[in-house]
């Protein structure tokens, strides 16, 4: 395994992260997810992603319990607040009373004292940003946050929040975790040239676009009995976009350029967003070890030029690239 600092903070990380989203708490049973877990930390990972809102809370509780005995100071645990948790019109967003409210259930699920990295999982459009900020700040400086980031914010909104927590002197955001793959790429014209300004780092999730990247899906071929395009859990919504012959073809034919370089497919997915200098993560999941072990050899790959411009070749307009596609909801749900 190799590290990264997350972004210009002191702050090193596993550039193979593990993320438990659709699978810990949900798509598959928990001695599974625990299993992952061990086979993660024992191929070198030490950074764990994950949110008050999978799977209903209980992919924190999962986590919490599958990392219980380890040493804390070795692992890096991040967890993220924004989407509901509860049936109330407080049991969401970025209010004060929402983050502090839960932290609480976050440190208690996970069995720390701490979270060295807490997310605004979306931007809130309801709250003043100067509440937020203070929030995520008090947090700071109680010891029950390290660092501070958002996921799925836009560059205007990040530069906003830089702009108002130098004005009052609060903790800066650091990271920035958005999805990111070979074929979403909206954050390349301008939250990462905003982040390189500013030092943060990108923790990207899906670098195998939902699995698409590795290659199972066929183009003219029925969907594979048991992937996440036939889950009924949420993993069938994502991927859809992606379910074209078109593009299935121009995945298929990258796998001559990971087989030249002794590369699986997912491998080659996740070197390439590695190949980005501001990327300081890439976040994987998985439902049994061997895709871990698999998935974690993409660490320290170089990928030339020449490789990177074969798969731009091969991909051609198949690839999102417009900024305007990281949306927050402009109402809470």
């Amino acid at each position: 395994m190799e590290f990264r600092h997350l972004g210009r903070s002191g702050l090193k990380i596993s550039e193979i992260a593990y993320g438990n989203w659709l699978t810990h708490g949900s798509q598959v049973e928990e001695d599974s997810a625990r299993a992952c877990v061990r086979a993660a930390l024992d191929e070198g990972i030490t950074t764990f992603d994950t949110a008050d809102v999978y799977a209903g809370t209980r992919a924190e509780e999962v986590l919490g319990r599958a990392l219980e005995g380890q040493r804390r100071e070795g692992l890096e645990i991040f967890t993220k607040v924004y989407w509901p948790t509860g049936p109330g019109p407080n049991d969401r967003g970025l209010s004060r009373k929402h983050i502090f409210e839960s932290i609480h259930g976050s440190l208690r699920r996970l069995r720390t004292d701490y979270v060295d990295l807490y997310q605004a999982h979306r931007f809130d459009h309801e709250t003043p940003l100067e509440e937020t900020l203070k929030a995520f700040d008090d947090l700071v400086r109680q010891g029950k946050v390290l660092y501070v980031g958002v996921s799925e914010w836009r560059a205007e909104e990040i530069e906003r929040a830089l702009k108002i927590a130098d004005e009052m002197g609060l903790d800066r955001i650091v990271s920035s975790q958005p999805q990111y793959s070979m074929l979403w790429r909206v954050i390349e014209d301008e939250v990462v040239p905003l982040s390189e300004r500013e030092g943060i780092g990108q923790i990207v999730w899906s670098p195998i676009a939902q699995g698409v990247l590795t290659g199972k899906y066929k183009p003219g071929r029925p969907l594979p009995e048991g992937s996440r395009a036939t889950d009924d859990k949420g993993g069938a919504d994502m991927i859809k976009r992606y379910l074209n012959d078109d593009l299935l073809t121009r995945v298929q034919e990258l796998r001559p350029i990971a087989d030249g370089l002794g590369l699986s497919m997912a491998q080659l997915a996740i070197a390439w967003t590695l190949q980005n200098p501001n990327v300081s993560a890439a976040l994987v999941g998985a439902s049994r070890p061997e895709q871990v072990r698999d998935n974690v050899k993409a660490a320290g790959v170089r990928l030339d030029a020449d490789v990177l411009k074969r798969i731009d070749d091969v991909l051609g307009d198949s690839v999102v690239r417009d900024p305007a596609k990281t949306r927050s909801p402009e109402g809470r749900p």
